[in-house]
């Protein structure tokens, strides 16, 4: 049977992710912080599949944890077919009024240890000719948002620097796309301080419908996956303004 690892799996669309995989049959690494959670979450997915679930407590925002989880991994003899890249936060506020320490956080989890996971597990696939590797941006990555800063430009990060691995990898076998859902109801609207924003009154989708149109996309080796015909839409039309002072300033209205 052939293994997918899921970060942020204690929650939201990493939850989803592992059901669908567990439905798969494929035997499942979940990791996050929550070793409570994550255990509880393996035992309910083991009681319907039949499927072998290692469960890895890991933080994933400390420096080099990303290397430091495939250590982990290789350690317990576990080889690793899909990576969902699925661990990440955001926050809301003026930047200037930012706490350092949760800034530096978000930057190590959403860009740098994801980078070091997709480096890690990206060559094996090469080397083997097959795999599959989706990294989990945001529709935040097609412009510049005031009061989410950082987040923004952590993901188009993710969004670029997975486009441009979808490129080079495109006839090797290995599939790597990268999803950008738009307002999704998980845990990051309280994490990101954002229960009081538009963005999640009446638009947010479900992390069950977000990871369903993922995995298929995911699957036919799509190299952007933006779910929901809004979040398209509005993802495309900030990719084709050409005037950024007015993407901005129409991102600013949003948050």
């Amino acid at each position: 049977m052939k293994t997918a690892l899921v970060t942020g799996a204690s929650s939201g669309i990493g939850v989803e992710f592992a059901k669908l995989l567990a439905k798969d049959n494929y035997d499942l690494i979940l990791t996050a912080r929550s070793k409570e959670t994550l255990n509880a979450i393996a035992e309910e997915l083991r009681r319907q599949y039949s499927i072998n679930i290692t469960v890895i407590p890991h933080d994933l925002s400390l420096p080099g944890a990303g290397i430091e989880l495939s250590q982990k991994v290789a350690e317990k003899g576990l080889e690793v077919d899909i990576l969902i890249n699925n661990a990440g936060f955001g926050d809301h506020g003026q930047f200037v009024e930012s706490d350092m320490s949760k800034t530096v956080d978000m930057i190590n989890l959403n860009v740098v240890n994801l980078t070091e996971l997709s480096l890690i597990y990206g060559k094996q696939f090469a080397d083997k000719k097959t795999g599959m590797l989706l990294n989990v941006a945001s529709t935040a990555a097609f412009q510049p948002i005031p009061k989410m800063s950082v987040y923004a430009a952590t993901k188009s990060y993710v969004l670029h620097f997975t486009e441009a691995m979808h490129f080079e990898l495109k006839n090797s076998g290995v599939l790597v796309s990268a999803l950008c859902p738009g307002a999704t109801r998980t845990g990051f609207i309280q994490a990101a301080n954002m229960e009081d924003s538009p963005l999640f009154e009446k638009t947010a989708m479900s992390a069950k419908t977000v990871a369903e149109k993922a995995y298929k996309g995911l699957k036919n080796n799509k190299a952007v996956i933006i779910t929901g015909f809004k979040n398209a839409f509005l993802a495309r039309i900030a990719d084709m303004t050409p005037f950024r002072k007015l993407k901005v300033w129409i991102a600013s209205k949003m948050v």
